[in-house]
């Protein structure tokens, strides 16, 4: 196609005409990634609106965009059109032009559904659809590495739309064996192999596969902070440790094969944990129109949350600009003003396990 990237094997060769003479750029800012904002543009042809991701010309912007162009055919995720590369000031800037996605998050989607609609059946179907993303990326020997519901948009907002995963600031190439050793992660989302200092592998992307599944089922995460840390001791600890549960009446009536699904991405051993194909040929997955249509209390909890959640993310957003950094430094400043009934089931154990019997 004439109006797609130039491919030469496996090299990206961006086109180096202005972008301007093929596309209106609008200041409409639709999301943030890891590496750079993106915003409205349309076809001036076409007349179609895109999304445009700009980035700094490098090689970490290179690596991004050459990955996520190889995988762009896949039903499941975001199709880049166009790259260029242009100056800007003093400085070159990839322009990515992607399909835009008008449908929206994947948990403001479940929030904005009446209560009791969302089902275990539902929930199966839309991992099913994320699973067939990360098992095209890791038959391809590539870690996503930032697997979460934010990253996870519909191409529309009718019935139609379709699930896609997006954001490849963080993707790369890996063998079969661990080789990677760089802590990119959100922290609901981390494998603790990941926290460190061992390297580790593609199978980092199954943990965050069964935390986004955890969430889907009951509408917050098995692992969080309960004092306003981005990462805190206590919480890394958890997830080091595996300590979760499927306790409280949003459980009482998901599946147990949810459930064991769960617990084999959940695991603590990477080794021991499943492998994408292994989850793609589970019943709960591979048959996932045979599983109960049990309504589930996520959308409620989900909006319950909604004064906490996006302080929460736009607190991630920024600590994703500067991944490296000391997580235990990086402070959600408002979460404990929170009146989120999580914090509060959390706080009153904490306190609860606080009082000694001489108290």
């Amino acid at each position: 196609m004439n109006d797609e990237v130039q491919n030469v094997g496996m090299r990206l060769i961006p086109k180096t005409t202005p972008i301007t003479d093929d596309y209106e750029i609008y200041d409409t800012v639709l999301g943030l990634g890891i590496n750079g904002k993106v915003v409205k543009c349309k076809n001036k042809k076409t007349k179609l609106i895109h999304a445009l991701k700009v980035l700094d010309d490098g090689t970490k912007a290179r690596g991004e965009v050459e990955i996520h162009r190889r995988v762009s055919g896949h039903k499941h995720i975001v199709k880049i059109i166009d790259v260029y590369r242009n100056s800007s000031g003093h400085r070159d800037r990839l322009y990515v032009v992607m399909e835009c996605m008008e449908g929206g998050e994947l948990f403001q989607r479940i929030q904005e559904q009446p209560d009791g609609s969302f089902t275990e059946r539902e929930a199966a179907e839309i991992m099913r659809h994320i699973c067939s993303a990360v098992k095209y990326l890791h038959d391809r020997c590539i870690a996503h590495r930032d697997l979460k519901p934010e990253n996870l948009l519909y191409s529309s907002k009718d019935a139609d739309g379709i699930l896609k995963l997006t954001d490849f600031g963080f993707a790369k190439e890996v063998e079969s064996k661990a080789t990677l050793q760089t802590p990119c992660f959100t922290p609901y989302y981390v494998a603790p192999e990941v926290l460190g200092p061992d390297k580790y592998g593609k199978n980092c992307d199954i943990w965050s596969l069964g935390v986004i599944m955890y969430i889907l089922l009951c509408g917050y995460p098995p692992f969080f902070s309960n004092h306003g840390h981005a990462l805190s001791p206590g919480m890394k600890k958890r997830i080091r440790t595996g300590q979760y549960d499927f306790s409280g009446p949003e459980w009482r009536n998901v599946s147990q094969d949810a459930k064991d699904l769960i617990s084999g991405m959940i695991c603590v051993d990477p080794d021991a944990r499943l492998k994408i194909d292994q989850v793609m040929e589970n019943r709960w997955i591979k048959l996932y129109t045979e599983v109960p249509q049990t309504p589930l209390h996520t959308g409620r909890i989900l909006r319950e949350g909604e004064d906490v959640w996006p302080e929460v993310q736009e607190e991630m957003t920024r600590s994703l600009a500067t991944m490296r950094v000391d997580y235990d430094q990086v402070r959600i400043k408002t979460i404990n003003n929170s009146n989120n009934p999580l914090l509060n089931k959390r706080r009153k154990k904490s306190a609860a396990s606080a009082v000694t019997p001489s108290e």
